[in-house]
């Protein structure tokens, strides 16, 4: 202490400090910040912003109750009550099998087998990753966790995921019912399948939050797997390829780098859904193990991400860290952004370049975006209610028939989820997936505050965060075009169920 208090540094640095806190107090920032948790920290009824994410509107406050919930319910569990009949029929002859206890022991462990699902998932190269394969390990993990259902008080929880999830799911039924071509939607209506499952499963196999954080520290080892093979690329480099960068405007700058996947996008956005569960996970961690191995994955996930040369995916993580930090402590918000700039001078080169052009009209990647808008509008015009059917091998036969863009080809996609789901579903698809994702937003904050676990805390925070990330990544990406991340989507979204059913279970 008397070496700081003699130290002419020490001194300058805490005179500055001081300086800049009276500085801080005194200024618009803080008085908006504080303000802002003001309105947060008021109670349901005196304030429109905590009405607003806390009121449980009448058709989701009803559906656990309603007549169709129970009935959905009751028919998705019919294999769960034949397990239960069977076990009952049979009880000795199962006990006694040591067969049957393996696959019961392992149907017990889903939410375990769903995590290492994911992580294989994420270290499968993409020459040998089928999305089959997605298909075939969610069917298997469900039957396994309806045979354990034979022994078990376990079922299939439909209940737990809320109205708006069913009326999407029937959306795409009707969507596939009504494409304009059938057996071009059949294989994105399979994908749907294998998220349902996804979604499914998370929030019936977990009853505890050690199961929700089991799941995610497994995927969070395939995450460092995939992040380091990211970072070796960037350290050896890849080849720059015309048609993911203008090379224009972004002379000079290396390859972008897309580990296990199709994309540098693709491996980004799986980078925004998951790097803030792995934050979640060292916050949470209770060794100094577990700490180290999440500080692993979140620097060498960092430094991937910043190989991708993502501009939508640096936007969604930024995204992902202020509501994160937002939910935790509302007050660290000012010290990130301040070090956040304080950071800047420190990145690389070929960073600092491409995040100047955010924005810019002169690249190509940002005009071809709002050619495809224009060219989706022109079809749109034609297809608003009805939408032409699922999946985008059926939205690019469509656009097929209107005329070209300035390049003389037609969009794959509509480059924006919220457009995709239209183009496909038609207007009220679209509304129900607008629902879908802003229930669970919602859903996500509620959870944070009337949760009284803290580890329960920090995974919904992280979880609600990391899904805003990847909804603004929505706005200039379709996310969903590469089924894995579509996959990793709705494994996020079973997060945030797991752990509002946690929160409920609590009470």
């Amino acid at each position: 202490m008397s070496i700081v208090e003699n130290s002419f540094i020490c001194r300058l640095l805490l005179a500055a400090w001081a300086s800049l806190t009276d500085i801080w107090k005194g200024g618009f920032l803080h008085s908006l910040f504080d303000r802002i948790g003001h309105w947060f920290r008021k109670k349901a009824g005196e304030s429109i912003l905590c009405d607003l994410l806390w009121r449980e509107g009448k058709l989701e406050k009803a559906w656990p109750e309603s007549f169709s919930c129970h009935l959905f319910t009751a028919i998705l569990n019919i294999p769960c009550a034949i397990a239960k009949w069977l076990y009952k029929v049979g009880k000795n002859w199962w006990d006694g099998s040591f067969f049957c206890r393996l696959l019961g022991y392992m149907g017990g462990a889903a939410a375990a087998l769903l995590g290492l699902f994911m992580l294989v998932m994420l270290i499968a190269p993409h020459a040998r990753w089928n999305n089959v394969y997605g298909l075939l390990g969610a069917v298997a993990i469900t039957a396994l966790f309806v045979f354990a259902s034979g022994k078990r008080s376990t079922r299939l929880e439909l209940d737990c995921l809320g109205p708006y999830v069913i009326f999407f799911f029937a959306f795409v039924g009707i969507a596939l019912a009504s494409s304009l071509i059938t057996r071009l939607s059949m294989r994105f209506f399979f994908f749907h399948v294998t998220c349902f499952l996804i979604v499914l499963l998370m929030v019936s196999a977990t009853h505890r939050v050690e199961q929700v954080q089991g799941a995610v520290a497994l995927a969070s080892g395939g995450l460092l797997v995939a992040s380091l093979y990211g970072c070796y690329q960037g350290v050896i480099g890849v080849a720059v390829v015309a048609s993911q960068q203008d090379m224009k405007v972004n002379a000079g700058m290396p390859g972008r780098v897309y580990s296990f996947f199709d994309n540098p996008n693709n491996f980004a956005e799986i980078l925004v859904m998951l790097l803030p569960l792995a934050l979640a996970l060292l916050l949470n961690s209770k060794t100094v193990r577990g700490k180290l191995l999440s500080l692993a994955v979140l620097g060498a996930g960092l430094i991937a991400i910043g190989y991708t040369l993502s501009r939508s995916g640096w936007l969604g993580l930024a995204l992902a860290v202020f509501v994160f930090l937002a939910l935790m402590n509302w007050k660290i918000i000012p010290v990130a952004i301040v070090a956040g700039l304080l950071a800047i001078p420190f990145l690389p080169d070929f960073i600092w370049n491409r995040i100047l052009t955010i924005g810019n009209m002169e690249d190509t990647s940002t005009r071809y975006r709002f050619a495809i808008y224009d060219a989706t509008w022109n079809m749109m015009k034609d297809y608003w209610v009805q939408g032409v059917g699922l999946g985008s091998d059926v939205m690019k036969k469509a656009f097929a028939t209107y005329p070209t863009m300035f390049d003389g080809n037609h969009p794959i996609h509509t480059h924006n989820n919220y457009l995709q789901m239209w183009g496909e579903l038609g207007i009220f698809g679209g509304l129900a997936y607008l629902a879908l994702v802003l229930g669970q937003l919602k859903r996500g904050v509620k959870t944070f505050y009337s949760a009284k676990n803290r580890e329960l805390r920090t995974l919904a925070a992280a979880a609600t965060g990391a899904f805003c990330g990847i909804l603004l990544i929505g706005v200039a990406e379709y996310t969903w075009f590469y089924p894995r991340n579509m996959f990793f989507f709705w494994f996020l979204f079973g997060i945030i169920a797991a752990c509002a059913k946690l929160a409920k279970m609590e009470k």
